[in-house]
C-alpha cells in the first residue's frame, strides 16, 4: 500500500495547475439552465467527467488514507507540541511523533476503546457507534479521531466553548458511552452525569497521577466520586497499554461509514448532527490536496479549533501527504510565539485574525515615521500596482521581498509560507491584498460549510483578485437560483445572482436523528441549500454578497447587508476586535456594538481624552468606553473609513456602544461556531 500516498501526491500535483491564461476557472455546462435558476458550474477540468471522488482508488477511507501514508513515510513528524515547564513556567521547542508511532499509538488506543466498551455493555459487533470528543488542540485528539477509525467507530465533536447545556443536548442525542477529554472538563461532566443516562467511561488525555501517595492521585479521588453514578474514569497512556496487551485487528470502515458527527450550532434550537461519511472525507482530502499541494516536507499549524470542520479537513490533507502538524500551545493571545517556533509553510487562518495581523504589520511597517515608514509605504504602493497589472499580475518581486516582505512575515513567524488560506467569514478585499504583497505567498480566500466538508469553491494559484471565494472544487457542482423577494435574479446583469446550491461528492449525508431538516436542507434533486446569496463572474469566479434573511431594511427602504460593514471596519480599525452593525425598518440610521483591543484603544483613547488611558485598571478602562467624547470620536473614525470605501450616507453607523467583550458563549450573545 506504501505507492498510494505518492500516486496521491502525483495527481493532486497535476490537477492544480490552474487553466490557461484568459480561460474561466469554472464553466458553466451547456443545456444546463433553466426557468429560475442558473447553469450549473463545475471546476474547468471536470466539465464533461464525474465528480471527484479520489485521486486513488485504492484509497477510500480515512482510515486508508493515514495507512498509506504511514507506510511510505514512517519516520517522518507526524504530530508535535511545545511541552509545558512548570518550573520556569515557560513552552519549550517543538518536540514530535513519528508516523510510525501515531500508527501504533492509533492502533493500540482503538483496540483499547473497544475492550473498555465491550466492558460495559456499550460495544456493537455490527454497527457503528460514536466516541465524544472534547479538548482543545493538541496531539491526543489527532490520535483519538485515527484510532476511532481503525475499529470502525466515528467522533463526535464537542466544543471546547460550549456551555453545559449544549454538551448534554450533543451526548445524549449521540447516545454516547464515552467521551475522551482533556481533565478539566472531567467535572463538568460528573455534574451533568445525572442526566447523561449513556456516559459510562471518561477517557482522560492528562496524566491522573504524578507521584501521589496511594489514594490521594487525582485519578483515585475522580474515580471514587464517578463509581457512585456508574462512570469509570482512564488514563489515554493506560487505555493504549490495554490495547497492546489484547491486541485487536484493525475493523476497517467502508466507505459509505461514518466519519465524525459535527454538531453545528444555529443561531437558536438545539444544534443539528452533520453526518460526514468516509466517502465525504476521501473526496474533501482530495479537493484540498489539489487547492493547497502535496508534500510530505510541508508543516501546518493547528490552531483553528477541531471541532469545526475547517480545520479537520486541513489536518486530513496534511495525515494524507506526510506533513507535520504543530500544535499551537492553547493561548491565542501568544500564537505569534508558536508560529515563530514551528514556522509553517501552510497556514489557515480566519478573517479575525487576519485583521489583527494586518494591523500589527501596519502600525510596524507604513504608519512608522522617518526612513522605515517611508520605505515601507514605497514598497506596498510598488507592490500593490503590480498586483493590480491587468496583463500580468504578481505579488513576489526580487528586491523588495528580500529587503521587507520576507522581514515583515518572519515577525509574524510566516516567512516560510509558502500558502496561505482564509475561510469561514469573507475577509475585506483591501486586506486581502495588502497581506498578498505582505506575504509574497499564494494567499487565497474559499468557501465552504459543515454540511459540505468544509470545502466548495475556493480561488486557485495565480488568481490575484479579491472581493470573491474563487472557482467550484473538483469534487463539486453548484448553481444559483432566484430570491425574488430580496431582488436577486439569475438573469440580473452584469453577473447572475441568487441563493447558491451545492451538489457534492463532499456533502453530507444527513442531520443525525432530523429528518425535517435534513429534508428542508437537500431538494428533491439531491442539491444543499446553502442559505447564502452569491453573484458569479465571467470567469466562474464567486463572491458571496449576502445571507438569505440576513438583510436590514431602514425606514427610507434601503437594504442593508451588515455583515459587509462590519467586515469593513474591522479591518481596517486597528482597535475593534469585534462589530455588530443593527438597523431596523423604524429607524432610517444604523447602529453599532463594538468590543474593543482594549491595549490598542487604550492608545486611542488617551489621544481623545488627553491623559494616560491604563487598560489594565479595568474600572476606570470600562467608565472610558462609556464616555460620550470616546464615542462621538469612534464614531468620527468610522465615518472617515465609510466615506473612504464609499459606503452610502444610510450605510455609516451614527451611534455606538464600546465594550471589552460584549459577545461571549456565557451570555448566550455568541454561538460556538
Amino acid at each position: 500500500m506504501s505507492g498510494t500516498a505518492d500516486i496521491q501526491l502525483q495527481r493532486a500535483n497535476e490537477l492544480a495547475v490552474p487553466p490557461p491564461k484568459g480561460k474561466p476557472y469554472s464553466v458553466p455546462i451547456p443545456g444546463s439552465q433553466v426557468e429560475g435558476r442558473s447553469a450549473i458550474y463545475r471546476h474547468w477540468r471536470f466539465r464533461d467527467r464525474p465528480l471527484l471522488e479520489t485521486l486513488d482508488p485504492k484509497i477510500t477511507t480515512g482510515h486508508e488514507a493515514f495507512e498509506a501514508t504511514a507506510a511510505r513515510y514512517p519516520k517522518n513528524n507526524c504530530l508535535g507540541h511545545r511541552p509545558y515547564d512548570p518550573v520556569t513556567k515557560t513552552f519549550g521547542a517543538y518536540t514530535w511523533q513519528d508516523y510510525q508511532t501515531v500508527q501504533t499509538r492509533r492502533k493500540n488506543f482503538g483496540a483499547g476503546l473497544v475492550h473498555l466498551h465491550r466492558q460495559v455493555g456499550a460495544h456493537k459487533e455490527e454497527g457503528q457507534y460514536g466516541v465524544g470528543l472534547w479538548c482543545q488542540n493538541r496531539p491526543e485528539w489527532q490520535i483519538t479521531d485515527l484510532a476511532c477509525m481503525s475499529q470502525r467507530l466515528f467522533t463526535v465533536s464537542i466544543y471546547d466553548t460550549l456551555g453545559p447545556d449544549t454538551t448534554e443536548f450533543i451526548i445524549n442525542h449521540a447516545s454516547l458511552a464515552c467521551v475522551v477529554t482533556s481533565l478539566v472538563h472531567v467535572t463538568t461532566l460528573l455534574k451533568l452525569k445525572p442526566r447523561l443516562p449513556t456516559l459510562k467511561l471518561i477517557v482522560v488525555l492528562d496524566p491522573l497521577s504524578a507521584g501521589e501517595l496511594p489514594g490521594e492521585s487525582k485519578g483515585e479521588l475522580l474515580n471514587s466520586l464517578a463509581s457512585e453514578m456508574g462512570v469509570s474514569i482512564h488514563y489515554i497512556r493506560d487505555v493504549e497499554a490495554l490495547g497492546e496487551a489484547q491486541p485487536i485487528p484493525y475493523n476497517p470502515p467502508k466507505p459509505d461509514d461514518v466519519t465524525t458527527i459535527n454538531y453545528t450550532s444555529g443561531t437558536t434550537g438545539n444544534p443539528k448532527g452533520v453526518v460526514l461519511t468516509h466517502r465525504n472525507t476521501v473526496a474533501a482530502t482530495c479537493s484540498s490536496l489539489i487547492v493547497i499541494g502535496g508534500d510530505p516536507k510541508q508543516i501546518i499549524c493547528s490552531f483553528l479549533p477541531l471541532a469545526h470542520i475547517y480545520q479537520r479537513l486541513g489536518e486530513h490533507s496534511a495525515l494524507a501527504s506526510g506533513a507535520a502538524i504543530g500544535y499551537f500551545h492553547g493561548n491565542i493571545v501568544e500564537l505569534v510565539d508558536d508560529l515563530k517556533a514551528l514556522r509553517p509553510t501552510i497556514f489557515t487562518g480566519v478573517p479575525r485574525l487576519y485583521n489583527r495581523f494586518g494591523n500589527v504589520i501596519r502600525e510596524n511597517t507604513v504608519k512608522q515615521p522617518g526612513f522605515k515608514g517611508a520605505l515601507s509605504r514605497h514598497v506596498v504602493n510598488k507592490k500593490l500596482a503590480a498586483l493590480g497589472d491587468k496583463q500580468n499580475p504578481t505579488n513576489t518581486h526580487a528586491l523588495y521581498d528580500r529587503i521587507w516582505a520576507k522581514k515583515v512575515a518572519a515577525a509574524i513567524g510566516l516567512d516560510r509560507a509558502r500558502v496561505m488560506v482564509t475561510g469561514s467569514a469573507p475577509i475585506d478585499p483591501s486586506l486581502h491584498q495588502f497581506l498578498r504583497i505582505c506575504f509574497a505567498n499564494n494567499f487565497i480566500q474559499g468557501y465552504g460549510l459543515t454540511e459540505t466538508y468544509a470545502v466548495s469553491l475556493v480561488q486557485l494559484a495565480g488568481d490575484f483578485s479579491s472581493g470573491n471565494c474563487g472557482a467550484v472544487v473538483p469534487t463539486s457542482e453548484v448553481c444559483l437560483v432566484d430570491v425574488p423577494d430580496m431582488d436577486y435574479l439569475t438573469t440580473d446583469k452584469p453577473y447572475p445572482r441568487g441563493e447558491l446550491l451545492v451538489r457534492s461528492t463532499t456533502q453530507f449525508r444527513e442531520y443525525f436523528r432530523n429528518a425535517e431538516e435534513t429534508a428542508k436542507a437537500i431538494d428533491a434533486d439531491g442539491w444543499f441549500h446553502t442559505g447564502d446569496i452569491c453573484s458569479v463572474d465571467e470567469q466562474g469566479r464567486f463572491s458571496i454578497i449576502d445571507r438569505r434573511k440576513n438583510v436590514l431594511k431602514l425606514a427610507q427602504g434601503e437594504y442593508i447587508s451588515p455583515e459587509r460593514i462590519e467586515n469593513v471596519y474591522l479591518a481596517n480599525c486597528g482597535w475593534l476586535a469585534t462589530a455588530y452593525v443593527h438597523g431596523d425598518s423604524h429607524q432610517a440610521f444604523l447602529v453599532g456594538l463594538f468590543g474593543v483591543m482594549p491595549d490598542a484603544f487604550a492608545a486611542f483613547a488617551s489621544k481623545v481624552l488627553g491623559k494616560k488611558v491604563d487598560e489594565k485598571d479595568t474600572v476606570a478602562f470600562a467608565k472610558v468606553l462609556k464616555d460620550k467624547r470616546v464615542e462621538r470620536a469612534v464614531v468620527k473614525e468610522l465615518d472617515r473609513i465609510g466615506k473612504r470605501e464609499k459606503f452610502n450616507s444610510y450605510e455609516r453607523v451614527r451611534v455606538v456602544r464600546l465594550y471589552v467583550d460584549p459577545f461571549t458563549v456565557d451570555n448566550e450573545l455568541l454561538t460556538p461556531t
